[in-house]
């Protein structure tokens, strides 16, 4: 058994590392409830934007843009993807890194040809974990410029990323892109999803077709058609891909949360164990004095 300086030793060390989950619980608390709160103060914003769109492709049907370009002509094995993956920053969070990085290896599994695929890693541990990689014979090429954090996300940051994405697949050389990113299925439960940021297509905006005419009021674009979606449509994807951001930063508190707050009722578990062995130990200890205070009494005794 242990003696009583080192168990006074050990839970003192325990009540230090529980201080410290306790306090990153609160935090990851705030910085979820924070993270809602920007996203709820955006949606609206979103919502008329897709709306208007669809408004668009309604009026000009047969409108031809750059970003509806599925590219037919390029074979299954010969189109250039590109993977937006969004992971964490940091660990202590449970499984939430584990997940998503096995769903994107499985991802990449499914392309016809590996070596066409491109990352764009978002977070330093999946980074870290896929450039690692770059030893074996079939990788994927990892964009080592893309160096985007997913603390604190913001419509800036989106910007800067719908941009690159956007040019790229105007200069061809990507020919689709896809968002893997953790969402947040309730309140207990997260896993990884993937959506196709491009090319888009006129069903993500327009409603359910019932074969029957609709009439629609006039309306005029200035310049044109093309100019107004040309506008839109680069709104739009840095919508998605903020509201993404926003839902694996959500996904990755809420995991720290659960994390920190096993690892707190666990140290309140082993203070509790522990404290029954230093009551053992002193008791022990005391009994011993006595023991050797009855001992010497009686031998002066005799």
């Amino acid at each position: 058994m242990a003696n009583i300086r080192e168990i006074r030793e050990r839970v003192a060390s325990i009540q230090q590392i529980l201080k410290i989950t306790n306090a990153m619980y609160l935090m990851s608390s705030s910085k979820l409830k924070k993270a809602r709160k920007s996203l709820e103060a955006t949606e609206p914003y979103f919502y008329k934007l897709q709306s208007t769109i669809e408004s668009v492709l309604e009026h000009t049907p047969h409108t031809r843009q750059l970003y509806f370009d599925r590219r037919d002509n390029i074979p299954e094995d010969k189109r250039k993807r590109g993977y937006i993956v969004i992971t964490a920053d940091k660990g202590l969070c449970g499984s939430y890194n584990h997940n998503i990085l096995k769903y994107t290896e499985q991802e990449l599994k499914k392309a016809p040809d590996i070596d066409n695929c491109y990352l764009f890693i978002m977070g330093q541990v999946g980074r870290m974990h896929f450039q690692n990689r770059k030893r074996e014979a079939k990788k994927a090429y990892v964009d080592s410029e893309f160096l985007y954090t997913t603390q604190n996300p913001t419509l800036y940051r989106a910007r800067e990323i719908a941009e690159l994405v956007l040019e790229k697949f105007e200069n061809h050389e990507l020919d689709e892109v896809h968002l893997i990113y953790t969402d947040m299925v309730n309140s207990s439960q997260s896993e990884p999803r993937t959506v196709r940021l491009l090319p888009f297509e006129r069903k993500h905006f327009g409603k359910a077709v019932d074969g029957t005419m609709k009439k629609l009021p006039k309306a005029s674009f200035e310049p044109n058609p093309e100019e107004v979606m040309s506008y839109l449509i680069p709104n739009y994807a840095k919508g998605i891909i903020y509201g993404a951001m926003v839902e694996a930063f959500c996904s990755e508190q809420h995991a720290r949360m659960t994390a920190m707050d096993a690892a707190t009722t666990s140290a309140k578990d082993m203070i509790r164990e522990l404290s029954l062995l230093y009551n053992r130990a002193r008791q022990a200890a005391i009994t011993q004095e006595i023991t050797e205070v009855c001992s010497g009494a009686s031998s002066v005794e005799k």
